[in-house]
């Protein structure tokens, strides 16, 4: 799977989690007409989405996708393509994280009143990741692939050989003229 694609789909599973955690945490408040809960999970929100869309504000990637992409090893192979295999192996943390903090907003209905916060912070804090990391395979004429790895493990990148992206600088070239004679 190429990395770009798996941020884009996992800012859109960490935007599914925030939904469903906030769907869960409505609920359960409005079900003990709590207004406390209420007012403390919509300030959270509020608070959690303008860090995010602070700390996500400049298009280039975060220190540790700079990392992850310097330390991609090289292969001349494109990998086999998994999508749902490599998901589930790096974000099963997300799903884990969704179903308990859901499942204890029944009994606690601020647990998933934080969670939502955290879910969405990170979604719109990893909003212009994918772009930066497209604009890096392009400058650098490569593809990032994520490695097919154990779930435990760290996530591991290499990159194939791709397509150099050129600007266009809006001068006009001379055409060439050949030289005539007599």
């Amino acid at each position: 799977m190429r990395f770009p694609d798996f941020l884009r789909a996992a800012i859109l599973l960490f935007a599914a989690s925030a939904s469903a955690l906030g769907l869960v945490t409505v609920a359960s408040a409005g079900g003990r007409e709590d207004l406390a809960v209420a007012i403390f999970a919509v300030a959270w929100w509020l608070v959690a989405a303008a860090v995010g869309l602070w700390l996500g504000r400049r298009p280039r990637t975060s220190d540790g996708i700079a990392r992850l992409l310097a330390s991609a090893r090289r292969s001349t192979a494109l990998p086999e393509l998994e999508p749902g295999t490599i998901l589930f192996n790096r974000l099963w943390p997300l799903a884990a994280y969704t179903l308990v903090a859901g499942g204890l907003g029944f009994l606690f209905p601020q647990v998933p009143a934080i969670a939502t916060g955290y879910a969405l912070l990170v979604a719109l804090m990893w909003r212009k990741q994918s772009a930066a990391v497209a604009a890096v395979e392009g400058r650098d004429g490569v593809r990032f692939y994520i490695e097919r790895t154990s779930p435990f493990k760290p996530t591991q990148l290499f990159r194939t050989p791709g397509f150099r992206r050129f600007e266009a600088t809006g001068e006009i070239p001379e055409p060439a003229v050949e030289g005539r004679s007599g």
